[in-house]
């Protein structure tokens, strides 16, 4: 099959593809590709601002160690160095607290799986230390969240979001976070990995698949090899693949699974064939990333090629998630992501009412099966009345 694809990389600056060149070059073969004259162009301030967005310094900071001295300015590497320190101590602190929630949980008969964290480092990259992570993020069964809810307040953590209205956080939310201030941890706790209508294994098939972790003594589950893998494929996707560092743990685990039958059979429960095709395409075309035959089939069709080079665009953004999600091209990748079905399932649940409807027309509690018929009403006289 023809891997040769027609992803337009013109838009990307100088900066951002040094720093895909840095990712992908091999540490023994070090730097000599890339000429001086190209290197002399790079405002290296903008680059450093991009290895902080991607979130990607301490691996830049370890293959810097490989090349010959003033290649790169020495402030530079310095500052990276820096910060490959600062998230050491960051991820060894979080393995101790993912270690004792883990431990919180169990003990108290809830099921608990890491779906992110130092286990993934570890898991990927053999070392915690080379990729970042800023909070912890777990997976439970949906059951158990009141139970986990007070273990966590009684725990020290606070809660972060309010149930909103009409449970409507069933619908639209897939975890909540809490904050504890004295150690300084967010932590997010899931009952769905991914928001509705996407699709995905139930908790107890995740569940059978688990791991257990070799960074702690006290036990600690997380996803199975297929299983990350398609669920990092989703979050990457669904947040538009801003950040390189999630490319590189779909790179990561395609160079270290052997297996991919399992991964096809999979499949199936996650409906997703396109978004799988976009995460291949853009590691292979940004990091060189090794597509094995069996897979190849899934990057052969037109929309997932489509979808990696709309996705682009965000890799080239240094705005905020929070800003690139608020604009209208953002909403319009997200829907492109959905089936035909996924569509209709989410037009549904945008008519379910949400406390966005409460604030804008506050009703008595038993009067509140009206907000059902007023939705639409309320939602376009906030689209009239908001700021342009």
């Amino acid at each position: 099959m023809d891997n040769n694809f027609n992803l337009d990389l013109e838009l990307l600056s100088k900066e951002l593809s040094l720093l895909i060149d840095l990712l992908k070059m091999e540490e023994e073969k070090g730097i000599t590709y890339i000429s001086k004259t190209e290197l002399n162009e790079i405002d290296w301030d903008i680059f450093l601002d991009l290895v902080c967005h991607h979130r990607v310094y301490s691996l830049i900071s370890s293959k810097f160690k490989s090349l010959d001295e003033g290649v790169i300015p020495l402030q530079v590497i310095n500052s990276l160095r820096n910060l490959h320190k600062e998230n050491t101590l960051r991820m060894l602190h979080l393995t101790g607290e993912m270690e004792q929630i883990s431990k919180l949980f169990l003990e108290n008969n809830i099921p608990i799986l890491l779906l992110k964290g130092p286990v993934i480092a570890a898991d990927l990259y053999g070392d915690i230390s080379l990729r970042t992570s800023r909070d912890l993020d777990i997976l439970i069964p949906i059951d158990n969240l009141k139970k986990a809810d007070q273990l966590l307040l009684k725990y020290g953590f606070e809660r972060e979001e309010e149930t909103g209205l009409m449970n409507e956080w069933k619908y639209r939310e897939h975890h909540f976070a809490y904050f504890h201030p004295q150690k300084n941890i967010i932590l997010e706790i899931h009952w769905r990995m991914q928001r509705l209508p996407s699709k995905e294994p139930r908790f107890k098939e995740l569940w059978e698949r688990k791991r257990i972790s070799k960074l702690t003594t006290y036990p600690v589950y997380y996803l199975g090899e297929e299983d990350l893998f398609l669920y990092l494929i989703s979050h990457g996707a669904r947040h538009g693949w801003f950040r390189l560092r999630w490319l590189l743990d779909i790179d990561k685990t395609m160079r270290k699974m052997s297996n991919f039958t399992k991964v096809k059979l999979l499949l199936e429960s996650y409906n997703n064939l396109h978004i799988v095709g976009q995460a291949l395409i853009l590691a292979s075309q940004l990091l060189n990333t090794p597509i094995q035959e069996e897979m190849k089939i899934l990057i052969n069709n037109n929309r997932s090629e489509k979808l990696a080079q709309k996705s682009l665009y965000f890799i080239n953004c240094v705005e905020s998630l929070d800003t690139i999600m608020s604009t209208k091209y953002y909403k319009r990748y997200l829907f492109s992501l959905k089936s035909n079905q996924q569509k209709i399932i989410f037009m549904l649940i945008f008519f379910y009412p949400s406390k966005a409807d409460a604030n804008t027309l506050m009703l008595p509690g038993l009067f509140h099966f009206l907000y059902f018929p007023l939705r639409p009403f309320l939602w376009a006289w906030r689209k009239t009345i908001k700021p342009s």
